[in-house]
């Protein structure tokens, strides 16, 4: 029984309310083990015989049955997310910045959304530090207090990258790694 990290996406904002207890209940009938709610914005842990395809596939059916809403996850092993923040260059906490990871369930989406912010130019130039961590995820940064006005931020909150893709704080990411461990 392996471990999984999953990345809802969109919940909690623009409508789409969630109570992190409502959908633990939600998902007791479904194949997944030592299920635990991390934040309120949509990050989970669990433990699954299924691959990770089958965890997102019954995930996203969990959430549009239970909550009636065309639903979105990342699913990432434990282990992949602890490989993906030990490859993070940036810090975890910096009073300047604020470090970011990008995931996605299409690596074409994530390829087109990493190009697309290359072509912002570099920080210096109003654009985006960023480096890509694997076929799943990049990183990047933000200046503390714009994160949200950051121009990266903007490009990466556009509709064409809403089914694949899902960004959370660096220090999201290592507690979801910890947790993850813990199972």
């Amino acid at each position: 029984m392996d471990s999984y990290a999953v990345f809802l996406r969109g919940i909690n904002v623009g409508g789409i309310n969630i109570k992190m207890a409502d959908l633990k209940d939600a998902l007791k009938a479904y194949p997944f083990t030592g299920v635990k709610t991390l934040l309120a914005s949509g990050n989970v842990v669990l433990r699954s015989e299924l691959a990770a395809a089958d965890v997102k596939s019954q995930f996203e059916k969990c959430l549009r049955d239970a909550f009636g809403y065309d639903a979105w996850v990342v699913v990432l092993s434990g282990s992949r997310v602890a490989e993906l923040v030990d490859a993070c260059p940036y810090p975890a906490d910096d009073k300047s910045t604020h470090s970011y990871v990008t995931l996605a369930s299409d690596t074409a989406m994530l390829d087109e959304l990493f190009d697309a912010g290359e072509a912002l130019g570099s920080a210096s130039e109003g654009g985006v530090e960023q480096v890509r961590l694997g076929p799943e995820a990049s990183a990047w940064l933000a200046p503390a207090g714009g994160t949200l006005d950051s121009p990266f931020s903007k490009l990466s909150s556009k509709t064409r990258y809403k089914a694949s893709t899902t960004t959370r704080n660096l220090r999201t990411m290592i507690k979801v790694r910890d947790a993850a461990a813990a199972l």
